[in-house]
Formats: C-alpha cells, sequence, structure tokens
C-alpha cells in the first residue's frame, strides 16, 4: 500500500470516560495499551489517542478546558471507572490499567478546525 492511500480520521468524544473506552476495547484487542498524548493545539488543551487499522490512521481526541494535572490515568478494566494519579503506588490495582500522559510538544497532526 502506497503511502499515499493511508488516510487519517478525526473523533471527537463528548467525554474522557467515552474516549478512554478506545484504550479498553484496544487492549483485549491487541493486547497493548495505546499512548495518551496532550498537546496545546491552537490554544486549546487536547488529549488524543492515536489506533491505527489496515489503511489508515484513527485519532481519538477530546478538547479539554484546562492541561491534565497528573502524570497517569487509572483506568479500571470492568467499570471504565477512571482517575488521574501522580504516582503508581506499589499496592497496585489488579483491575486497572496505568496510562500515562505523555506531554507533546509538537506534532505533524492537523485537528479539525473545531478543535
Amino acid at each position: 500500500m502506497s503511502q499515499s492511500e493511508w488516510f487519517t480520521s478525526y473523533l471527537e468524544y463528548q467525554t474522557l470516560e467515552d474516549m478512554l473506552k478506545v484504550i479498553l476495547y484496544s487492549q483485549s484487542m491487541f493486547a497493548s495499551v495505546p499512548m495518551l498524548y496532550h498537546i496545546k493545539y491552537n490554544n486549546k488543551e487536547i488529549l488524543f489517542i492515536q489506533t491505527g487499522i489496515v489503511g489508515g490512521v484513527v485519532v481519538h481526541y477530546i478538547v479539554q478546558d484546562a492541561r491534565p494535572d497528573k502524570k497517569f490515568v487509572k483506568l479500571n478494566r470492568l467499570s471504565g471507572e477512571f482517575a488521574f494519579i501522580d504516582n503508581i503506588k506499589d499496592d497496585a490495582d489488579m483491575q486497572a490499567i496505568y496510562i500515562p500522559v505523555l506531554e507533546l510538544k509538537r506534532s505533524t497532526l492537523h485537528f479539525p478546525d473545531q478543535a
């Protein structure tokens, strides 16, 4: 497949909880956890996950009011409940996935104008 056949789709979510469900679903299918990225884009705080599919890339994103103030998201595998946390503790919850919030300085992604 040539590079010109690849495409990028953007999916904007109503809530962060809905977007994090992508991680739960992706993990069960591929046994890997997508990364959660934060970037300031056009003066807006955006959290996003990038997933790949045959023939393209899907960027799942949400515009937030503020930059995340914690380093990780603790995401419950069963309920989908989540919380931002600073550290992964020694007594980690076995039902949780710990996802780092990665701070990007720059990206080649061009989020839709309404982002």
